[in-house]
């Protein structure tokens, strides 16, 4: 399992419809925050390659967003 938190970063006139898209998107769980980022998407995919695919054709894609930061979770084994 793939997994990664994306800050994102909207044009102020895009906000309202961006935050619409990504919730109408059946994978993530979306939070609109304050702060440096507008949106913080929490993303999970089988693969790491389907996690890109989504990020670059889902999220990446969507008029208005400026930016994204990605920034990917290590698995790791408890002990």
């Amino acid at each position: 399992m793939a997994k990664a938190f994306i800050m994102i970063t909207a044009e102020p006139s895009e906000t309202e419809a961006i935050a619409a898209r990504l919730r109408s998107m059946s994978e993530p769980v979306v939070y609109e925050v304050l702060g440096p980022f507008d949106f913080i998407v929490d993303l999970q995919a089988d693969t790491s390659e389907e996690l890109t695919s989504a990020l670059r054709g889902n999220i990446r894609s969507i008029p208005g967003v400026s930016a994204t930061l990605t920034c990917t979770v290590l698995e790791r084994e408890d002990t």
